[in-house]
Order: structure tokens, then C-alpha cells, then sequence
């Protein structure tokens, strides 16, 4: 099981995310930021793990960064 050190999650352990949506993201091998722009808002939502709070987090990164979701 991935914790806090696995290498995969460090970008998603130092924006904060919780345990459950940092391996979610690493599960579907989305591993920074900018990975995001594979996926749609409603897939990164139905993520096992992905919580409401870390997905409003995940939107304000992602509209800092002007990075936007696949349609």
C-alpha cells in the first residue's frame, strides 16, 4: 500500500490531498498536475477515494495553473 513517501504521490501529498484521493490519482496513473488534462471533471469525481473536499482543492490548482479538464 502507497503512503505518504511513495515517490508517485509526492506532488498530491504537497497540495494537501488526503491518503484515499492520492492513491485514487496514482491509481489512474495520474501522477502531477498537469495529468489532469486526461480526464474529464466527472471521471476525477467518480474516483474511489476522491472526496468533495479534494476535488474543489484539485480546481483551484488546476485554474491557477490555467490547466483544464478533457471535455
Amino acid at each position: 500500500m502507497a503512503d505518504k513517501h511513495d515517490p508517485l504521490e509526492l506532488e498530491w501529498y504537497r497540495l494537501g490531498l488526503s491518503g484515499p484521493a492520492r492513491r485514487a490519482l496514482v491509481n489512474a496513473k495520474l501522477y502531477k498536475v498537469s495529468d489532469l488534462r486526461k480526464i474529464s471533471l466527472d471521471e476525477l469525481i467518480g474516483l474511489h477515494g476522491m472526496g468533495k473536499s479534494s476535488v474543489a482543492r484539485i480546481r483551484l490548482i488546476m485554474d491557477a495553473k490555467k490547466i483544464k479538464f478533457r471535455p
